[in-house]
């Protein structure tokens, strides 16, 4: 048996829990037969951890994901916790574990499965085959910035103030992670921002030149705009590999990326830091989909987008490059084999549900594990 590895569990509101349960078993199966140990840990988060413990993250909950190897996050939010203040809203969570783990960069891939080439809203021969990955940068830009807030300009006016802001080491950080996942990849990046009417989308292509020229000039780099991205995308996304953009850019056109593979329940991603001085790297692993409230413990949503998070947990944060990809080659197979929950069906197929999908996957992993 491996040594532990200590993971905390955060399963959080709407079909978070639902598709977290799938995963829990995929590691009891892993347990069971790769003889990997995970010493996990479970807690509130979102409007689960307000309802009980009054904010959305508790400061026990942060020093523990700060202690912990990985965080595994299902999914926070829903219509109650609406009027709740911002500060306390289980958006507010998100937020707090960004920052106080310094998650900086934000892996979003978009990968279309061949079996699932139909189900995008885009012809077949664009986006199959498709696979492309979103680097975005997640604790600075216009989410963070000061000031902000709404003042009082005089009787019946307001101003509303929102502040982007970004300095060499964030922009030469996210560059960097950016240049060295494109050399594992084909080689090729993508930096978006807007230099034509931003100061920081200036700055921010200044710094990747500069970059570029100095450490990683045997990699193709491209630049192009914000919008002029969101377009391409949907026009002819393959000419892309890696992209690599701020928060709020990052943001819109990560979500534009994933309806490109015909649901947001396909998509996992990856928040990292910096690697410290004993070789760890914090992580936080999370489907690109919400708490899906209106389905929520009905049984019906789709738990893929949330166990290849895992799998990239297990590629990024503890090296498990055989697992990561056993688990993988187990979604695809179950996809190979027509199996669709609610979100990725096509008219004439028959959904499977949250824990017939989960089996499924377990089954495929007995199977390609020669088990």
């Amino acid at each position: 048996m491996s040594s532990n590895k200590k993971i905390l569990v955060l399963p959080g509101d709407g079909i978070g829990t639902e598709v977290m349960s799938e995963v829990l078993n995929i590691m009891e199966w892993m347990s069971k037969n790769k003889s990997v140990s995970f010493d996990v840990s479970e807690r509130l988060v979102g409007g689960a951890a307000f309802d009980r413990e009054g904010n959305s993250i508790s400061d026990a909950t942060m020093q523990e994901a700060l202690d912990s190897d990985a965080v595994l996050l299902g999914a926070v939010g829903g219509p109650q916790w609406d009027s709740v203040e911002r500060d306390k809203r289980p958006e507010a969570a998100l937020l707090r574990l960004r920052k106080e783990m310094d998650l900086f960069a934000n892996l979003r891939p978009a990968i279309v499965f061949d079996a699932l080439a139909n189900s995008s809203s885009l012809k077949a021969e664009l986006i199959k085959g498709l696979n492309i990955l979103i680097l975005r940068e997640l604790t600075s830009g216009v989410y963070y910035g000061l000031p902000r807030g709404v003042e009082k300009i005089k009787d019946q006016e307001e101003k509303a103030i929102d502040t982007q802001s970004y300095t060499t080491s964030e922009i030469e950080r996210i560059g960097k992670v950016g240049f060295d996942l494109a050399k594992k990849r084909s080689n090729k990046v993508t930096s978006v921002e807007k230099a034509n009417v931003m100061e920081t989308g200036m700055f921010w292509r200044k710094i990747i030149t500069s970059l570029h020229k100095r450490e990683f000039n045997d990699v193709e780099l491209n630049h192009m705009y914000a919008d002029n991205c969101a377009m391409q995308l949907v026009r002819y996304p393959k000419q892309f590999d890696v992209i690599v953009t701020d928060n709020l850019f990052g943001d819109i056109l990560s979500d534009c990326a994933a309806m490109l593979t015909g649901s947001l329940g396909m998509l996992p991603s990856a928040s990292l830091g910096s690697v410290d001085v004993s070789g760890k790297r914090p992580g936080m692993y999370e489907p690109v989909h919400g708490s899906a409230p209106d389905i929520a413990g009905q049984n019906k949503a789709n738990p893929l987008a949330m166990i290849m998070s895992f799998a990239m947990m297990l590629r990024y944060s503890f090296d498990m490059l055989e697992d990561s990809t056993l688990i993988e080659k187990a979604v695809q197979n179950v996809l190979s084999k027509g199996l669709r929950t609610l979100d990725i069906k096509q008219d004439n197929e028959k959904a499977v549900s949250t824990k017939e999908m989960g089996a499924a996957v377990i089954e495929e992993l007995n199977i390609v594990s020669g088990k």
